[in-house]
């Protein structure tokens, strides 16, 4: 087995009905509701917002790595994220994932493309959704395939 390199904590109570949650640290502290676009009060934040921007944090940094092993200069890299949740014929729910990233330092497409590509081999939230769950990239616009 692997080393850990860091384990985070949270508790939460209520769900995403009435809920909240709290790291253990105390660093990030929400009140959790369904979105009004899904007939809740609003009001919180919920899993999928949640979700969006931990994978959009954790492929910045992905990105950060693939970009120092290719020896390129990304610039200011954006992230604009996407986590639909949809129903599915189980009765079930399943999640879908966009990433649009933007690399300003990166001109060509097939390096933004190439660069993208690896970060997303890199991500542990790539790693987790792999196979499980469709995730869609584009670099500076470009589809990612």
């Amino acid at each position: 087995m692997a080393k850990t390199l860091y384990t985070a904590t949270a508790h939460v109570t209520g769900g995403r009905v009435e809920g909240h949650g709290r790291t253990g640290d105390g660093q990030l502290e929400v009140d959790l509701r369904i979105p009004e676009e899904m007939g809740g009060p609003g009001g919180g934040t919920n899993p999928e917002e949640l979700f969006a921007v931990g994978y959009a944090a954790c492929f910045e940094g992905a990105l950060a790595v693939a970009a120092r092993r290719a020896k390129v200069e990304p610039g200011e890299v954006a992230i604009d994220s996407e986590v639909s949740l949809s129903p599915n014929s189980e009765g079930g729910f399943d999640l879908s994932v966009g990433l649009n990233v933007t690399l300003p330092g990166i001109e060509g497409e097939s390096e933004a493309i190439d660069l993208v590509r690896a970060a997303h081999k890199v991500c542990p939230y790539s790693n987790a959704t792999r196979g499980n769950i469709d995730v869609a990239l584009t670099a500076n616009g470009a589809a990612v395939d």
